[in-house]
């Protein structure tokens, strides 16, 4: 792990526009998420404890092509053990040439891509650790021609690496989201849990409450922040005991993980906080940290972490 910060240089916003209260309507007390001043220290050397990266890259090749930015850099900079991505927008042939350029170390690659539109979602982990075995999909094939999901076990949790159905523009896809893949994702983590703790992470495409969202008001009928996907992501998780971790550490904080490119949401901090790390409810005493890394751009999401104590 690079020690000198200054050492690694990482394509960033040059401000920091994520440290400004940007809401509509912000509550008393809220205030916004500072990495630098609300991340604990570091554990106790020689403490057991596994670092989970999470990123939706809205487009890996793109990523790895844009000028100044380093999957190394990123490496040093975080040391984590797993990284998780969705939206990679892979094909299958694509995958072979982006396995052989893996950073030492990051041997373990597992990568699920749509076949029923090509280019299009697309999830992957890649991990330092050999996971016990891995699935793709839900094993549902309504829901797994999209290349939404692929799941890692190890020693001691379940790792999902998810992509959430986009309601799409005009809502189109909501009656899907909400009445088949949501309940459908939640039976198949409910299932893993009896056999061990689950962590489902990724873009899960729901900003769950109003601290979530710069512009409530504005966005009662935009995919990600309906009534009723919000239900649901409560109904299918946050009630079956998942617990949203950025969330439990730090309530009263609003942090946002996507900006939209259109409005150029990222210079002034009007975002969306649609990246979770949700755990099974033995596992909420033993995360150390949940973070945003909103200095790290290349998309339209930053990246989110989990250190969790094992």
């Amino acid at each position: 792990m690079a020690t000198n910060d200054s050492a690694v240089t990482l394509p960033t916003v040059q401000s920091e526009p994520w440290t400004m209260l940007a809401h509509k309507k912000p509550q008393k007390g809220w205030i916004a998420y500072n990495p630098r001043t609300m991340r604990p220290p570091p554990l106790a050397e020689g403490t057991k404890s596994v670092k989970l990266l999470s990123w939706n890259v809205n487009g890996l090749r793109a990523l790895l092509k844009l000028e100044g930015f380093s999957v190394l850099q990123l490496a040093q900079r975080e040391n984590f053990d797993v990284l998780c991505l969705q939206e990679t927008k892979l094909q299958e042939k694509d995958v072979k040439s982006i396995k052989q350029c893996l950073l030492d170390g990051y041997e373990n690659s597992f990568w699920t891509c749509s076949t029923s539109k090509l280019g299009y979602s697309g999830t992957a982990i890649i991990s330092r650790i050999k996971p016990l075995s891995v699935t793709y999909g839900l094993g549902i094939s309504d829901h797994d021609s999209e290349g939404r999901l692929v799941t890692a076990e190890f020693d001691s949790f379940f790792l999902l690496s998810c992509y959430v159905p986009n309601s799409g523009d005009g809502l189109r896809r909501l009656s899907y989201r909400i009445r088949e893949w949501d309940p459908s994702l939640s039976s198949y983590v409910k299932e893993l849990e009896k056999k061990k703790p689950v962590i489902l992470t990724g873009d899960l495409n729901c900003a769950h409450q109003e601290i979530d969202i710069y512009n409530p008001a504005g966005n009662r009928r935009s995919a990600g922040f309906t009534d009723e996907e919000r239900q649901s992501f409560g109904a299918n998780f946050l009630s079956k005991g998942f617990v949203d971790t950025f969330r439990a550490q730090h309530p009263g904080v609003v942090g946002y993980t996507y900006w939209g490119y259109r409005h150029g949401g990222r210079k002034t901090n009007r975002g969306w906080r649609l990246d979770y790390f949700l755990v099974s409810q033995s596992l909420a005493d033993k995360f150390h940290d949940s973070y945003i890394l909103p200095d790290v751009t290349g998309s339209d999401h930053s990246p989110i972490g989990l250190i969790l104590k094992l």
